[in-house]
């Protein structure tokens, strides 16, 4: 199992709307609003590394609002 987590900066006042599209997504399993240099946190797992990649590359970064994603990848 790959576990990530996904920081993910949004435009002004999208915060709380891409928290929920970014939680509904299938590999996303916990998201949270946090205050600081990001404004989502989103843990992700699944059974390839692949998927988590194609997860942010695709499906976060093409929602409107997403402005910068980093992606942190579990190593234990």
């Amino acid at each position: 199992m790959v576990q990530a987590f996904i920081m993910v900066k949004t435009a002004a006042g999208k915060s709380a709307d891409l928290q929920n599209r970014v939680h509904e997504m299938p590999a996303i399993v916990d998201a949270h609003v946090v205050a600081g240099q990001y404004d989502i946190i989103a843990e992700a797992e699944s059974e390839e590394v692949y998927e988590v990649i194609n997860t942010v590359a695709t499906d976060v970064t093409n929602l409107e609002g997403v402005v910068d994603t980093r992606t942190y990848i579990c190593l234990e």
